[in-house]
């Protein structure tokens, strides 16, 4: 499996979004076709919902592709 993980910039990304921006697919919309197809897992759940709200501290799978969604940090 490859696990993959992603900075947070803000509250939220959305999943079809989040999917084409670690180059698990070329575009949002083929992004939202991955979800609607049901391969895509939020947190060990089929996630049915395309532009699903992920937040830091959850992982979303697609095969064999693991991402983990990480906040920001900031230092001061």
């Amino acid at each position: 499996m490859q696990h993959l993980e992603f900075t947070l910039t803000r509250e939220f990304v959305e999943l079809d979004n989040l999917l084409k921006l670690m180059g698990v697919c070329d575009s949002g919309g083929a992004g939202k076709t991955m979800v609607a197809s049901g391969v895509v897992f939020v947190d060990g759940k089929v996630e049915l919902r395309k532009t699903c709200k992920i937040r830091a501290g959850q992982v979303v799978s697609v095969g064999d592709i693991s991402i983990a969604v990480k906040a920001e940090t900031v230092s001061k």
